[in-house]
């Protein structure tokens, strides 16, 4: 049988969600309490890979299991067994052929900005500048729909095709914070946090508004912006079809 398992983790401590040798990831930590509690292996499938120190308030995953389990129980033990930079919600039934990345059907991400040092926040990225919203909310229309995003991309990936379509994108002001809200079918490595850089060049005055449009052209990671930093990256939320 197929199931779904929802948590959260803060990822300062962690070489992101993927396993990798010699590194601690969540899916390392997350694989080995499973297969412990299961008393089987367990091999777990992200709905994405996130990169070193990004969070996830929202993250799905999918594993198959032999086993019956009561799933009430199996998160109070897990909850009791992770540090406390990993949250389990719950875990559920899905249908066979769901797919914990395939299936999804969007992705939201948010990048927290302040141009004020907050010492009780230190996720916020901190930009000693002030930032032109409404310019930076003018330059996310360029990046609305479906597109080729090689110019917002970690170079030599392994992806088929690096085509997104963004349903949305907007700065807002969230106290001290400025908040800028990414969704998409799908994101590329170290997509979000290029495009974060590029906008910032936007609210700064270094570039114009209409130079988003000429980066996405030009399908060149060297024209876009710098990528800023992971610790302010969330990934917020993934949706499914309800019939799964």
């Amino acid at each position: 049988m197929r199931y779904f398992i929802e948590f959260s983790y803060n990822g300062t401590n962690y070489h992101g969600w993927q396993k990798q040798p010699n590194a601690s990831t969540v899916q390392q930590e997350l694989t080995k309490c499973m297969s412990v509690l299961l008393k089987e292996e367990v091999e777990l499938m992200g709905a994405g890979r996130t990169d070193t120190g990004v969070h996830a308030h929202q993250m799905f995953a999918h594993f198959d299991t032999l086993s019956t389990f009561n799933s009430d129980k199996i998160v109070t033990k897990l909850n009791s067994f992770l540090s406390n930079d990993i949250l389990i919600y719950s875990i559920y039934k899905v249908k066979e052929d769901t797919h914990a990345r395939f299936t999804a059907t969007a992705r939201t991400y948010k990048y927290f900005v302040s141009n004020k040092k907050d010492i009780f926040n230190p996720n916020l990225h901190l930009v000693l500048k002030d930032l032109d919203l409404d310019k930076m909310n003018s330059a996310c229309s360029y990046l609305m729909g479906e597109q080729d995003f090689t110019s917002f991309s970690k170079v030599n990936t392994d992806t088929f095709t690096n085509n997104c379509d963004i349903t949305k994108a907007v700065w807002t002001k969230e106290g001290d914070a400025f908040v800028f809200t990414i969704s998409a079918n799908r994101f590329l490595r170290n997509m979000v946090r290029s495009v974060v850089g590029t906008l910032l060049d936007v609210g700064i005055g270094k570039i114009k508004v209409e130079a988003v449009k000429k980066i996405i052209e030009k399908k060149d990671r060297c024209v876009a912006g710098t990528s800023v930093p992971a610790k302010a990256l969330f990934l917020t939320e993934i949706k499914y079809p309800k019939e799964i």
